[in-house]
């Protein structure tokens, strides 16, 4: 039952491909793969401590203050991921900070909270989020080493900036020059809606499959 949910949020469910929920912060950040990571990291405290705090006081929450209380629930964790950041990863909390604050009115998390979170037991709740902020931190880091690839002609740079001084060896450099446009907003669309395409390419390729093969099998 947990898989089942942890799946539907990471895949089934992708709250940034499927949903086409977060696209802000998507967009804004993923310029880069430690860009990505650190929002996702941050996105997934939040929805972590706010799904399991929701679920295990949906009881004592009246109907008419419920939503107050989600925001209220959300923006402490939001501070905490905020302050998180700015002490273990300074260099890349200033290049991010902004979109870490506008998690509190994220609707991909809000919307978790009320559809889920405030209808189910502590644990389900976590599945949901661990399963929502996976499918978030992929489609972040898809999009952000594409975007880099494009733009620098390389990977993992600055990764120092959350790994520490070791990981400035994990730079790949594998061309010399790269396209200026994916690195800026232009391109972040432009890039995000061909991996869209491509990924919605997919699923319709998996879903026709499957359907020539049941009727097939009915023919026999």
């Amino acid at each position: 039952m947990n898989a089942g949910i942890f799946r539907e949020g990471a895949l089934a469910n992708n709250p940034a491909w499927t949903q086409l929920l977060g696209l802000c912060p998507l967009l804004a950040v993923s310029n880069s793969v430690s860009n990505a990571l650190g929002l996702a990291a941050a996105s997934a405290l939040v929805l972590l401590g706010a799904n399991g705090t929701i679920a295990a006081l949906r009881g004592y929450i009246p109907p008419f203050a419920r939503l107050p209380c989600f925001v209220l629930i959300i923006a402490t964790f939001t501070t905490v991921a905020l302050l998180t950041l700015q002490a273990l990863a300074y260099d890349v909390y200033l290049k991010i900070a902004l979109f870490v604050q506008i998690i509190v009115t994220n609707c991909m998390i809000l919307g978790r909270a009320e559809a889920f979170a405030s209808r189910q037991p502590v644990g389900a709740a976590l599945m949901d989020a661990a399963g929502t902020a996976a499918g978030f931190a992929l489609a972040l880091v898809v999009l952000g080493a594409t975007r880099e690839l494009l733009a620098t002609g390389g990977l993992f740079a600055q990764m120092e900036g959350l790994f520490g001084p070791a990981a400035a060896a994990w730079q790949l450099n594998l061309t010399d020059s790269g396209l200026l446009l994916a690195a800026l907003p232009p391109g972040a669309f432009i890039v995000a809606g061909l991996l869209l395409a491509a990924m919605n390419a997919a699923g319709w390729r998996r879903r026709d499959e499957s359907t020539h093969e049941a009727q097939n099998d009915e023919a026999t």
